[in-house]
């Protein structure tokens, strides 16, 4: 192995990683050290076959734990695959960390690293997160946020929305469907944490500021994707604006907001969310929500597999899926 580095001008260490096929070598080093090994007589033909032969990817993704039920479905959709799983299928872990949590984020970040080829994760837009994102990296790990974005260089990938133009179609949505009445117009977020929820929150200011500057906007509320705290804050809502006219559920648990209306008899308020799931379905189908984003979890996982077994592909932003109840899958 010394002859080997000498002859490939690397270190004994990056050698014993190359032979070892651990991570945190570059593609071009790996080269340089098997043609090495095979001039000198180190490697046969068979050690090379099996130094050059893929391995299923080891991935891991990483959900905020808690009772917003797209997430629960997601997660599912992670353990079929799990049992279901192949000899020829990527070794896949699911494991759901506590909501709004950014120490817990970070933490299972690096723990999982020592595992996995590539992490999955919601991200939390947290300078912890950040610095675990920075130092799992240079170990070779691949890493992909889904849903909510990091903006992190360190990242090889975005699985999920648009979400500045998730937010203005949600704006536009409402504006249209309160057909001319003057009012306000409430939000309802999990966190600003999320950059998906931040870059919501934004896209529907912009478009009612530009469209509808008649609708009065009520300050943001953070329900942390709980139904019982959404279905409070929308029984203030109610109560401190009577003249509310919509409300727009930027993260999850939306039949909390569904309850309350149902509760007041205030079907007639526009609800728009995010997740088809059993809570919003039944909230389509009563007719106390008027529209649901939705992001397919198979496709979701699709993606993200695809992006750590394919480093370097850029992806586009999913597709956007717009449901009513006319429209129900």
């Amino acid at each position: 192995m010394v002859d080997v580095a000498a002859r490939a001008g690397v270190s004994l260490a990056t050698v014993d990683r190359v032979i070892n096929r651990r991570k945190g070598v570059k593609e071009r080093t790996r080269q340089q050290v098997l043609d090495a090994a095979v001039a000198l007589g180190f490697l046969g033909s068979a050690d090379l076959r099996a130094l050059t032969t893929s391995q299923q990817a080891k991935i891991v993704f990483l959900l905020p734990a808690g009772t917003n039920p797209y997430l629960r479905d997601l997660g599912e959709h992670l353990r079929e695959r799990v049992a279901a799983q192949e000899e020829s299928s990527p070794r896949i872990r699911c494991f759901f960390i506590e909501g709004f949590n950014a120490a817990a984020l970070a933490e299972a970040i690096r723990r999982n690293a020592t595992w996995a080829d590539g992490i999955a994760f919601f991200a939390i837009d947290h300078p912890e997160v950040r610095e675990a994102v920075a130092e799992v990296a240079l170990k070779g790990v691949k890493l992909v946020t889904i849903v909510s974005d990091l903006g992190h260089a360190d990242c090889d990938a975005y699985v999920g929305h648009e979400n500045r133009s998730v937010g203005r179609t949600a704006g536009l949505l409402i504006g249209r469907f309160v057909n001319g009445r003057e009012g306000s117009v409430a939000l309802v977020a999990g966190s600003r944490h999320y950059r998906a929820h931040s870059e919501r929150e934004a896209g529907f200011l912009s478009i009612q500021e530009e469209l509808f500057p008649h609708l009065r906007l009520v300050g943001m509320r953070e329900g942390h994707d709980d139904s019982g705290q959404n279905y409070r804050h929308t029984i203030a809502l109610l109560d401190q604006n009577p003249d509310l006219l919509g409300i727009y559920n930027v993260g999850g648990s939306s039949g909390g907001i569904a309850r309350a209306l149902t509760e007041r008899a205030r079907q007639d308020i526009v609800f728009v969310g995010h997740g088809l799931t059993r809570d919003t379905r039944n909230a389509l189908v009563e007719g106390a929500m008027d529209a649901v984003f939705n992001t397919d979890p198979d496709t979701l996982i699709d993606r993200a597999i695809d992006a750590i077994q394919k480093p370097g592909r850029s992806l586009a932003p999913m597709k956007l899926e717009i449901i009513f109840r006319e429209n129900l899958p």
